[in-house]
């Protein structure tokens, strides 16, 4: 017969250790999808306190640990390029751009020449709020954006157009439809506009384009296109998973048929064969590089040639001495066959697509894990309860 007893110490032990062991179990599926850090510091601090716990969660052909980093190209010793987040690569060498600077000096569009040294620079005609990243068109024309918003406050975002020959980059603002969004990516369709990719948070980024054709001294509305999920990997990179699940770079290849976005960690190539970028990255399969344990890898371009993926690292923060250096990654394969439509003056319309809290939760699509994490923490917190009272009511 079994009545109301009372524990012994031994069984109090036993009991609290059970309690425990089922909720530290319980804790890592209902935290790991955290709200994406706008910066470094928070990426660091997510990844020093959970980033083991999404080992394992990969997807089919995706990248490991084990992942071989990049071959060296060459290394940048301008102090002024200590936070490069844009690069495209020319006939010549190399344009950069640094991420917005308190420092006039670094305010600027870098040339560089094939073994990295500063040839010349071009500055702003006003000062920019946060440029990202970099694209470059057809005719030689460089796209700076000025995209970033880590706050998600500015009412505008803009590109810079520096034509070929010009003294002076032209600013062209921009509005979102919906909300401020966070990006660092830009890539230009096949009509030669830009095309702005989200930063996401939780794998899930969001596309827009200009409705109409942009002008200098004018803001031209922006549409909602699409979104992207990119896959899960398991590349190792400074922010852990969540370095895996943001974008903070793009890239279009000099024929056009591939492009490619990157994280953190990886970087994501879709074939283009028909030059519609918008349906390729919505509905490709991308095949995946993995580019591990840069120390903040934000900039991805296409060697001339187009065989290689470059990738560079800010430096800002790394150990002393520490110089930004160009990586070379091989392209993947391509299947695209069909040469993209030349570059055209048709308007961009906008679709039904609503992003909804992309930014402010971080989890874009994937929100499925996290119920399924709180649902298995509920279940386990309940068999704990009873344990405990099977322990309480032996005699």
């Amino acid at each position: 017969m079994r009545v109301r007893g009372r524990l012994t110490w031994g069984r109090r032990a036993r009991a609290g250790a059970v309690l425990t062991a089922l909720l530290v179990g319980a804790i890592p599926p209902a935290v790991l999808l955290v709200s994406d850090a706008a910066t470094a510091a928070s990426f660091r601090a997510g990844a020093a306190t959970a980033g083991a716990a999404t080992a394992g969660a990969a997807t089919a052909g995706a990248a490991t640990a084990g992942s071989a980093a990049g071959t060296a190209v060459c290394q940048v010793r301008d102090d002024r390029l200590a936070e490069i987040s844009g690069m495209v690569a020319t006939d010549d060498g190399y344009v950069v751009i640094n991420d917005g600077a308190d420092d006039e000096a670094r305010r600027r569009i870098f040339f560089l020449d094939q073994r990295c040294a500063v040839v010349r620079t071009v500055s702003f005609p006003s000062r920019p709020r946060d440029t990202e990243d970099l694209a470059i068109g057809r005719d030689g024309t460089i796209w700076v954006a000025d995209i970033g918003d880590n706050d998600r406050s500015r009412t505008t975002v803009g590109v810079w157009r520096l034509a070929p020959g010009a003294k002076r980059p032209v600013l062209h603002r921009m509005t979102y439809p919906d909300r401020p969004h966070d990006a660092e990516a830009l890539l230009l369709d096949a009509a030669g506009r830009p095309l702005i990719v989200t930063k996401g948070g939780g794998g899930t980024v969001y596309l827009y384009a200009p409705t109409t054709a942009l002008k200098a001294g004018a803001t031209t509305p922006l549409a909602a296109l699409g979104q992207v999920t990119v896959p899960i990997t398991t590349t190792s990179n400074p922010f852990s998973f969540l370095g895996r699940g943001v974008i903070t770079g793009a890239a279009s290849a000099p024929d056009g048929r591939r492009v490619a976005l990157r994280s953190y960690a990886d970087a994501f190539e879709y074939d283009v064969p028909d030059g519609d970028v918008v349906r390729a990255l919505t509905t490709g399969t991308p095949r995946i590089t993995p580019l591990p344990d840069e120390p903040q890898g934000e900039s991805i371009t296409y060697s001339r040639d187009g065989r290689s993926l470059l990738t560079v690292s800010e430096s800002a923060g790394q150990a002393a001495g520490t110089r930004p250096t160009i990586l070379r990654y091989p392209a993947t394969a391509t299947t695209a066959t069909a040469a993209p439509p030349t570059e055209g003056a048709a308007a961009v319309s906008p679709t039904a697509v609503r992003p909804i809290a992309e930014d402010t939760v971080g989890l874009g699509g994937r929100a499925w894990p996290l119920m399924a994490g709180a649902g298995t923490l509920l279940v386990l917190i309940g068999l704990a309860g009873f344990l405990w009272w099977r322990h309480t009511a032996r005699q």
